[in-house]
């Protein structure tokens, strides 16, 4: 059976700010605005990058992000695609172009 490597954190104060953002963005309350807000900038949901450099995610997240080493910013990124991937279903067809893979 496969299990995923564990990763250490190299950062953990800066992870843990991030994932905070990222919790806090797909809150019940808050991933319909999100979500709004990738679909008005053209982007789709899964371009973590796109989305950060538009501010999408708050207007410190990149440079918070660009501090990281990079096996820290990659699990950031899969933490990132994880909570797109449990976002409702409802909001999922509502917004289904930001979740398109054309």
């Amino acid at each position: 059976m496969f299990e995923q490597a564990v990763i250490p954190v190299q950062d953990q104060q800066r992870v843990s700010e991030m994932n905070a953002v990222l919790e806090s963005t797909f809150a019940a309350s808050s991933v319909a605005r999100f979500l709004k807000r990738v679909q008005s900038a053209g982007l789709r949901v899964r371009d973590f990058e796109g989305i950060l450099s538009r501010g999408l995610l708050g207007p410190n997240t990149a440079a918070l992000y660009g501090a990281l080493v990079d096996s820290d910013r990659g699990q950031v990124r899969e933490r990132y695609l994880a909570l797109v991937e449990r976002v409702a279903l409802e909001h999922r067809a509502k917004y289904l172009k930001v979740y398109a893979y054309y």
